[in-house]
């Protein structure tokens, strides 16, 4: 699962990393693979937007937080996932129960 802002950030990385063609290439694949059922592409709601932004500022002792990482907290919270894939250690700094996978971060 991931959501369309963190696609978004992901599509503005790969272009600034690749060739303009293989980055192409890549986000189509990760697209047609939500669009197939393979993985599943949450559109960040305006409810779950305003509930990002109340978060956003409940956190405002994390300014390094992104808004992105506020929108996966609401989301996963929502869906009940614990479980994340990331190297980013904000998921911990919030301590709402996420489980970090690799498990060893800085």
């Amino acid at each position: 699962m991931t959501t369309d802002f963190v696609l978004g950030e992901l599509i503005t990385h790969l272009f600034g990393l690749l060739p303009a063609e293989q980055a192409t290439c890549f986000v189509a694949a990760v697209i047609a693979a939500a669009e197939s059922g393979g993985h599943h592409l949450v559109h960040v709601s305006p409810q779950q937007f305003r509930e990002a932004w109340s978060m956003r500022q409940q956190y405002s002792d994390k300014p390094d937080i992104s808004f992105v990482d506020l929108t996966s907290f609401v989301v996963m919270r929502e869906l009940g996932m614990q479980d994340v894939f990331t190297g980013d250690r904000h998921f911990r700094q919030v301590n709402l129960g996420f489980q970090l996978f690799p498990a060893v971060l800085n």
